[in-house]
């Protein structure tokens, strides 16, 4: 190999192969580095993509780096599929294969730690919405005739809005009690901004969740039997990934 090393995730020795066709990012076939009993996925990059100050510019190139995260995304969902995977950040790169084994001693105890946790597990995603209202204009004869009753119907509607919401958040904390009784941890994160998400409506659950195969059937059944229960909220199920909000690969 020449060129920098690109490593998607490190997981330990698996039997079954990866697909024949499978490529990473720029196209090169992920390969295998053994070591201490872990593997590390590896792909040769070129320095002039992703060397430190080549990242940074890359930071500014939304479709390169789109493109880049669906080629590791891919790579991640290859490996779920035959194993399971500790997946590391998008950007992950180093010099040559000593540094990759290198990595890989410095962090042993926290990997096998890990790995440990999330065998035998997938993350779940599920997200609730509160799906806007429906523009309906009112006739001509109802417009308010005055300051006094064009603020009146403001307050009635928000507070009708507020009731709206109220309902929403309930419906969302009853479905996140019922969804951890098949999980064994979950990640709540912050709402998505609908300003800047192409989803309609108002985030009001985002949420991963770390469940055991096993039990993946009963959670995907059990979102499934809730996407009717609330008229104007809508349901949305993510999954299987990779556990990427369980690796602790956040924080480091």
């Amino acid at each position: 190999m020449t060129g920098l090393r690109y490593v998607y995730a490190v997981c330990r020795p698996f039997g079954t192969p990866l697909q024949s066709q499978l490529t990473g990012i720029g196209g090169a076939p992920p390969g295998l580095l053994h070591h201490h009993g872990l593997v590390a996925v590896v792909s040769q990059v070129p320095e002039a993509d992703f060397s430190e100050e080549a990242l940074k510019a890359h930071l500014e190139d939304l479709d390169w780096l789109a493109a880049t995260a669906r080629a590791h995304q891919g790579v991640i969902d290859a490996l779920t599929t035959v194993t399971t995977p500790l997946p590391l950040r998008l950007g992950t790169v180093f010099r040559d294969c000593s540094g990759v084994r290198s990595m890989i001693e410095a962090r042993e105890d926290d990997f096998r730690r890990i790995l440990d946790r999330l065998e035998g597990r997938v993350e779940w995603g599920v997200k609730v919405y509160l799906e806007p209202e429906p523009a309906q204009p009112e006739p001509e004869a109802a417009k308010p005739a005055g300051g006094r009753d064009y603020l009146r119907r403001r307050r009635e509607s928000t507070h009708a809005q507020e009731e709206q919401w109220q309902r929403a958040e309930k419906f969302a904390r009853s479905l996140h009690e019922r969804l951890c009784r098949y999980a064994e941890d979950y990640r709540l994160h912050a709402p998505q901004n609908s300003a800047l998400s192409a989803a309609p409506g108002r985030n009001v659950l985002n949420a991963a969740y770390l469940v055991p195969r096993m039990h993946s059937e009963e959670f995907v059944e059990l979102v499934d039997r809730t996407k009717d229960e609330a008229p104007g909220i809508r349901v949305e199920l993510t999954g299987p990934w990779a556990a990427y909000s369980f690796t602790g690969e956040a924080e480091s």
